[in-house]
């Protein structure tokens, strides 16, 4: 009798059970964020120096990526609606577009690659130097001192970048639609005042881009806490954190878009 298909199950079985442990490592490591959180939140100034790292710093390329997807957008759309007359309605589906879906998942994508990298690297670079572990020695939790505010940081500047995205891509869109198409700018804004909704748009956009905050962060802390103490294994911790992040993105918001918008 072949044991091929036996030895097949037993590495498709260690395979799951591989997974499984290190969901559950990584749920638990959550759940340490979270009951750290408040113990970070009496520190501030820990808290308000990690938002000018991580979003501050992020804000040139969430603007610069905001106006050319503006462009790009508003080119496109009118391209697609002045073949069926309806180019009165090119502000509205840009401004949907941004705010429901391209504004909290590029602005999302764009924060794993900059601000996630840069938080799993530090992170990495302070266990290969044994500074987490020279915290615990001093009787200095790492969680509430290190991990925590970053954590707070990172779920409070992603909605702020995603709302700065939008509100850049919108204006480009204004520029291109009226000053390059030559529609009329009142029309451009008045359609899109009358017909977005500020809770069931807007809203849904926020509440989409605080999960993508808590994703992309604390995939970027696990990573950099888990990693292994070597230049090697920080380089391939920096890969899974844009990848798994991407992916959680892009799943997550087809999760999210479909509990939202699934009734009118």
């Amino acid at each position: 009798m072949s044991t091929a298909p036996v030895v097949m199950l037993q590495k498709l079985g260690g395979a799951a059970l591989r997974v499984l442990q290190g969901l559950g490592h990584a749920a638990f490591f959550f759940w340490d964020l979270l009951r750290h959180s408040p113990a970070a939140l009496k520190r501030p100034g820990l808290v308000v120096q990690q938002v000018h790292a991580i979003g501050n710093l992020s804000l040139l390329i969430i603007l610069a990526s905001g106006l050319s997807v503006g462009f790009v957008l508003a080119l496109q759309m009118y391209y697609a609606l002045v073949t069926y007359g309806a180019t009165e309605s090119l502000g509205l589906i840009v401004n949907l577009a941004l705010v429901r879906e391209l504004g909290p998942v590029v602005a999302a994508l764009l924060f794993a690659g900059r601000a996630g990298t840069s938080l799993t690297a530090e992170i990495g670079l302070m266990k290969a130097g044994e500074q987490l572990s020279a915290m615990e020695m001093m009787a200095v939790d790492p969680r509430s001192r290190v991990l925590a505010p970053r954590f707070i940081a990172g779920v409070v500047s992603m909605p702020l970048l995603a709302g700065l995205f939008s509100a850049i891509g919108i204006l480009g869109a204004w520029a291109v639609a009226v000053g390059l198409i030559g529609l009329d700018a009142g029309n451009f804004w008045s359609l899109m005042q009358s017909r977005v909704d500020v809770w069931r748009d807007v809203g849904n956009g926020i509440v989409k881009s605080f999960v993508f905050g808590v994703i992309c962060t604390a995939v970027a802390l696990y990573q950099g806490h888990e990693t292994q103490a070597t230049p090697e294994g920080v380089a391939y911790a920096t890969t899974r954190t844009v990848v798994i992040s991407s992916l959680s993105v892009l799943g997550m918001d087809f999760v999210l878009t479909a509990l939202m918008f699934s009734t009118p």
